[in-house]
């Protein structure tokens, strides 16, 4: 996966390039089960990172609306540690060890990689409404 131009999707099978624009995401994922939730945000259940089953959040930024920023997360959590584990594994896998590690809420960590071109994945929980795991992908550029 080149991160830098695209972030690819195992299934349905998709590469999805940083700055398309919402209506054309739309066009593309529409009949794979891609939801538009709020004006600048759609969510689609996906499989990606190897075999990582979760939602994705397409969020729409900038002047000219054009997608900035992925939300990787699930709807349950039965077993956070477990949940995090998982996830902490797919994303190393692909994009290796994080850049920084911090002490985050509770016991989890903040884990934080910064990539070349201007990308950045932060994975963390926080306490919004109770305990929530996320992992965010933005592109900064």
């Amino acid at each position: 996966m080149n991160i830098r131009e695209a972030f690819d999707i195992d299934d349905p099978p998709a590469s999805i390039p940083w700055g398309i624009a919402e209506s054309e995401l739309q066009a593309r994922l529409q009949a794979a089960g891609l939801r538009r939730v709020t004006r600048a945000y759609c969510v689609l259940p996906v499989t990606v990172l190897g075999g990582l089953q979760c939602f994705l959040g397409f969020r729409f930024r900038g002047p000219d609306n054009g997608l900035s920023e992925l939300e990787l997360y699930r709807t349950s959590q039965r077993n956070r540690r477990a949940s995090f584990a998982e996830f902490q594994r797919h994303v190393e896998a692909v994009f290796g060890p994080p850049t920084s590690t911090l002490p985050g809420f509770g016991d989890f960590p903040n884990h934080e990689w910064q990539l070349p071109g201007g990308i950045q994945i932060v994975h963390h929980v926080l306490d919004r409404f109770g305990p929530e795991e996320h992992l965010t992908i933005r592109c900064t550029l």
